[in-house]
C-alpha cells in the first residue's frame, strides 16, 4: 500500500485592501476604544514629538524629499555591495579570462577607483553631499559614525589577512611533510652511522678508536630512540674492547719522555678510550634519574659492571646499581640484584675487591633509610661465599717457609763443615738458587690470585659488614615490637614503620652462623627470644601484648636460634626452653592461608625431629596439640603434623600411653591428672592424662594417606622392642602434600601411595586395613567433565569481556590525546 498523500491547508484569503479616505469609523468605534483604553496602549505611547522631530531635519519641506533620500541610500548601498564583490569596475563579459598560445590564462584587470573626469563619480559624489546636505546628523552620530568607518576598516584588514594565509593551505601541508620526510631520514642515518662506527670498532679498534667520541656525540640526540639506541650501541663496543686491565694514564714526566711509535699509539688508544668510558658513564649516570630513560641506563650500568668489574670507574658503576637495588620497579630492582649476585659468585673477576665494596654500600645504604627496603636488597648476601680454610693455609704456608730456612740453615752448616773442592761448582749452586728466587717473586707478583693473607682480610671486612647489617635490622625490629601500645590488644599505632627485612635477616643469620664471633653469640640469642615472643618483653606471651612479627617470621626466629646453638654446640650453654614454649603457642596461631607452612615444617623438623632427647611431659604436650592442630588444618599442614607425632613417639615409648583409651586417660597422668589444653607451658599442660582421640577422625579423613597415617599411629603398640623406622620427614611431607599434589589426586582414577614403607603389625578386625591404600572413584567423570567446560567457558568470557574493555579504554584514550594535541598545535601555530 502506498503512502497517503497529506492535504495541503491553504491559509485564509487577506481581505481586500480599502483606501484610508473610504474608512468610515463609527461611534460605535470611538465608544469601544475609550473603554477599552488599555487594549489600544501600543498606539497612545507612541512618542509623536521624536517623530515629527526626525522629519523636521529633512531640508526641503517637499512631500517627496524623504522617500528620495531613501531611495538614494539604497543605490549607494547596491554600488557598493556590487563593488565588494566583483572587485571590478567593468562589465562582467569584458572580465572573462584570455587563453594564450602558451596555454596560460590572463585576466583582464581594472581599478577599483574610478578617474577623476568620470561623471558617474560625479553623480555619485553629488548623492553624497546632498545625502550630507539633506539630513543634519550630530555631534554624537558623526562621532559614532566615524568609530564605526574604522572598526570596519580594521575588520576588512584582518579579513584580507586570514584570506591570505588561507589561499595557500597546501604549502603548509607540503612543509609540514618535508619536515616528517626530513626527520625521518634524519633518523635512518643516524642508525646507519650508529651500526657503521659500531662494526669499524669492533672489526678494529685500535685504528678507529677515535670514532667513540662521535658515538658519544650521537648519544646525546633528541630524539630518544636515537639516544637508546646509542646507548646500546656503545654497550656492546666496550664490553668487547675494554681491556682485561686498570689504564693507567701517563704522568707529566712520562710524557716528556721520548718513546717509540709503538708506545704513542698506544698512549692514544689508551687514553682515547678511557676518555670517552669516562663521557660515557657521566651520561649513563645522568640518564639514570629520568625515568624515561631510567631502565635503558640501569641495564648498561649492569652489564658494564658485570662484564668488566675490574676496569675503571667501577666505584661509580657500583655505587649506581646499589642505588636501585631497592627500586620500585620490579625490572630495574631484579636486574641489580643479579648484577650483585653475579660479583659475589664470580670472585675470580676482581679478586674479591668488588664483592668487600658493595657488601660496604649495602650496609651503609640501609643504614641510611633506617631498614626501609626492599628484601631483595639484603637477600643477595645470601649468594656469599666464604672460605673457612684460609687460616688452615696460612698456617701450612707459614710452616713450609720455617722447614726451609731450617733446611737451609743445615745444609749451609754441613756445606761450611766440609771442604768444597771445586769453587766454580759452588757460584753455580749460589746463582741457581738466587735465580730461583727471583722467579718465584716475580711469579707471585705476577699471578692475578691475592695473597693468602690478603683474602683473609677481606673475608673478615666482608663479614663485619654483613654482621652489621643483620644485627641492626634484629635492633630495628626490637625498636619498633617496644614502640607498639601494649594497652589495647587490638590498637594498630600509625607510627609503627613495617619490617621488610627481617625475612631475609633471619635466613642469613642461619645459613653463617657458624661464622658468628662467639662474643655476640649471647646478645643474638637475647635478641632472638624477644622478637620470637613478639612483644618487647620477652618473657610476656600473652594474648593482651601487642605483636607486629607474623607468625612465619617468629618461627623464623625459633629456627635460627636452634641452627646457631648446634653449629656451635662445643662453645655454647644456652637454655632454649623458652623457645619450645614460643613453638607450643605459635602452634595455635598458625593459620594454613595466612602463614608458610614450610616454615613450620622446618620448625618441626629441627626443633622436635632432630633433638635427640626430650623431656616426656614436653613431648606429651607437643604430640597432643599436633593432633588437635591436624583436625584443623589443610591436608599439607595435617601430613607434616603427623610425621612429627610418629617421630616422637617412636623415640618416647612411654609416651605411646596416650594411645589407650583407659578410665580418666592415659595409664602415665604424672604430676598433673587433668589436661590442661590452653595452658602456655608445655611442661605445666598434664598432656600424659589425656587420649589421642584425634586419631581415630583422622583415620575417617577424605585423603587416603592422611587417614592411612592416621590408622597407623593409633596401630602402635606399647612394646619397648618394636622398631617402627620413618625415612619421612615433615618438611618433605609438606612438599609431597603440597596443593600440586593434591590437585593432581583430584584428576587420578587410580590409587595414592605413601612414598614412605611401613612395616605390617598385627591389625584388630574392627579397625580399616593399614595396608589397603586404594581409593575408589565416587564421582561420575562426565558430569565433573561438564562442569567444568561450562566453568571454564563462563571464565573465559569474562577475560575476553576484559580485554575488549582495557582495549576499549585505550583507544578512546588515544582519540582523547590526538585530539589535545591537534588543539594545541592550532594554538601554537605562528599567524603570518
Amino acid at each position: 500500500m502506498g503512502k497517503k498523500k497529506q492535504k495541503i491547508v491553504l491559509p485564509p484569503e487577506l481581505p481586500p485592501e480599502i483606501p484610508d479616505d473610504e474608512v468610515e469609523v463609527s461611534d460605535d468605534d470611538l465608544q469601544f476604544i475609550k473603554e477599552n483604553r488599555s487594549y489600544a496602549a501600543l498606539l497612545s505611547n507612541l512618542d509623536t514629538h521624536s517623530i515629527t522631530k526626525h522629519v523636521t531635519r529633512v531640508a526641503d519641506a517637499k512631500d517627496d524629499s524623504l522617500e528620495k533620500l531613501y531611495e538614494k541610500r539604497m543605490l549607494k548601498n547596491a554600488l557598493k555591495k556590487e563593488k565588494e564583490e566583483t572587485g571590478l569596475q567593468v562589465d562582467r563579459v569584458d572580465a572573462l579570462p584570455i587563453k594564450t598560445l602558451d596555454g596560460k590564462l590572463h585576466y583582464r584587470t581594472a581599478t577599483n577607483t574610478v578617474s577623476e573626469n568620470d561623471p558617474s563619480r560625479e553623480g555619485i559624489e553629488e548623492d553624497l553631499n546632498a545625502d550630507e546636505g539633506m539630513v543634519k546628523l550630530t555631534k554624537a552620530e558623526k562621532r559614532a559614525k566615524l568609530k564605526k568607518m574604522k572598526k570596519e576598516a580594521k575588520n576588512r584588514g584582518k579579513e584580507v589577512a586570514e584570506a591570505e594565509v588561507e589561499e595557500t593551505p597546501q604549502a603548509a601541508v607540503l612543509a609540514e611533510v618535508k619536515e616528517d620526510l626530513s626527520a625521518e631520514e634524519a633518523f635512518e642515518s643516524k642508525k646507519c652511522k650508529l651500526a657503521e662506527l659500531g662494526n669499524a670498532l669492533l672489526t678494529d679498534p685500535e685504528s678507529n678508536i677515535k670514532f667513540l667520541k662521535e658515538m658519544v656525540q650521537i648519544s646525546k640526540d633528541n630524539d630518544q630512540t636515537i639516544v637508546k639506541l646509542g646507548l646500546l650501541s656503545l654497550l656492546a663496543v666496550f664490553k668487547d674492547i675494554v681491556p682485561g686491565y686498570r689504564i693507567r694514564l701517563p704522568t707529566e714526566k712520562e710524557l716528556e719522555m721520548k718513546v717509540s711509535k709503538t708506545v704513542k699509539k698506544m698512549r692514544y688508544y689508551e687514553s682515547t678510550l678511557l676518555s670517552a668510558y669516562k663521557a660515557y658513564l657521566q651520561r649513563l649516570v645522568a640518564l639514570e634519574k629520568k625515568p624515561l630513560f631510567q631502565h635503558v641506563a640501569v641495564r648498561c650500568i649492569c652489564s658494564l659492571l658485570d662484564a668488566n668489574p675490574h676496569f675503571n670507574f667501577r666505584e661509580s658503576l657500583l655505587d649506581a646499581t646499589v642505588r636501585n637495588i631497592s627500586s620500585t620497579n620490579d625490572a630495574i630492582r631484579k636486574v641489580c640484584c643479579s648484577t650483585i649476585k653475579s660479583l659475589f659468585t664470580n670472585e675470580g673477576k676482581h679478586g674479591g675487591e668488588v664483592t668487600v665494596d658493595a657488601v660496604r654500600l649495602i650496609a651503609d645504604y640501609v643504614k641510611a633509610h633506617n631498614c626501609q627496603l626492599h628484601p631483595d636488597s639484603v637477600d643477595v648476601f645470601l649468594s656469599l661465599s666464604f672460605n673457612e680454610d684460609l687460616l688452615k693455609s696460612g698456617k701450612i704456608e707459614e710452616d713450609q717457609k720455617l722447614k726451609n730456612k731450617k733446611s737451609k740453615k743445615r745444609k749451609n752448616l754441613e756445606a761450611s763443615n766440609k771442604l768444597v773442592e771445586n769453587d766454580r761448582k759452588k757460584s753455580r749452586q749460589e746463582s741457581i738458587s738466587k735465580t730461583r728466587e727471583e722467579v718465584e717473586a716475580d711469579y707471585k707478583a705476577a699471578s692475578f690470585a691475592p695473597d693468602v693473607m690478603e683474602r683473609k682480610q677481606m673475608q673478615t671486612e666482608t663479614l663485619s659488614a654483613v654482621f652489621e647489617t643483620y644485627f641492626r635490622i634484629l635492633k630495628h625490629t626490637k625498636q619498633s615490637i617496644g614502640a607498639r601500645p601494649e594497652a589495647n590488644a587490638g590498637a594498630l599505632s600509625a607510627a609503627v614503620e613495617p619490617i621488610p627485612l627481617l625475612s631475609p635477616c633471619l635466613k642469613g643469620l642461619a645459613k653463617f652462623s657458624h661464622l658468628i664471633d662467639l662474643d655476640f653469640m649471647g646478645d643474638l640469642m637475647n635478641h632472638l627470644k624477644v622478637l620470637a615472643s613478639g612483644s618487647s618483653n620477652s618473657g610476656n606471651t600473652s594474648d593482651k601484648c601487642s605483636k607486629c612479627l607474623t607468625v612465619s617470621e617468629r618461627l623464623q626466629c625459633c629456627i635460627v636460634a636452634f641452627k646457631v646453638m648446634r653449629n656451635n654446640l662445643d662453645a655454647l650453654n644456652v637454655d632454649l626452653q623458652d623457645f619450645f614454649i614460643h613453638l607450643y603457642n605459635l602452634v595455635l596461631e598458625y593459620r594454613p592461608g595466612r602463614d608458610q607452612g614450610e616454615v613450620l615444617a622446618e620448625a618441626l623438623k629441627i626443633m622436635l625431629c632432630d633433638d635427640k632427647q626430650h623431656d616426656m611431659q614436653k613431648t606429651a604436650a607437643f604430640i597432643k596439640r599436633l593432633a588437635t592442630f591436624s583436625l584443623s588444618v589443610g591436608s599439607a599442614d595435617s601430613m607434616a603434623a603427623l610425621v612429627t607425632i610418629k617421630h616422637l613417639l617412636q623415640k618416647n615409648v612411654k609416651c605411646r600411653n596416650l594411645l589407650e583409651n583407659d578410665i580418666g586417660g592415659g595409664s602415665v597422668s604424672g604430676t598433673i591428672p587433668k589436661y590442661l589444653l590452653y595452658s602456655t607451658d608445655p611442661n605445666l599442660s598434664g598432656a600424659l592424662a589425656s587420649v589421642l582421640w584425634e586419631l581415630n577422625l583422622l583415620s575417617s579423613h577424605y585423603h587416603p594417606s592422611i587417614s592411612t597415617m592416621a590408622s597407623g599411629i593409633a596401630c602402635m603398640s606399647t612394646a619397648h622392642n618394636q622398631v617402627l623406622l620413618s625415612k619421612s620427614s615433615p618438611q618433605l611431607a609438606f612438599k609431597e602434600m603440597s596443593l600440586d599434589q593434591e590437585l593432581c589426586f583430584t584428576q587420578q582414577s587410580g590409587s595414592i601411595k605413601l612414598n614412605n614403607k611401613r612395616r605390617r603389625t598385627h591389625v584388630p578386625a574392627t579397625s580399616p586395613s593399614i595396608a589397603s591404600t586404594t581409593v575408589t572413584s565416587s564421582f561420575d567423570d562426565k558430569e565433573l567433565q561438564r562442569k567444568l567446560i561450562s566453568h571454564f567457558v563462563v571464565h573465559h568470557d569474562i577475560k575476553e569481556n576484559e580485554r575488549l574493555r582495557k582495549e576499549l579504554d585505550r583507544t578512546t584514550l588515544s582519540l582523547q590525546l590526538y585530539e589535545q594535541y591537534k588543539k594545541q598545535k592550532k594554538l601554537s601555530k605562528p599567524r603570518r
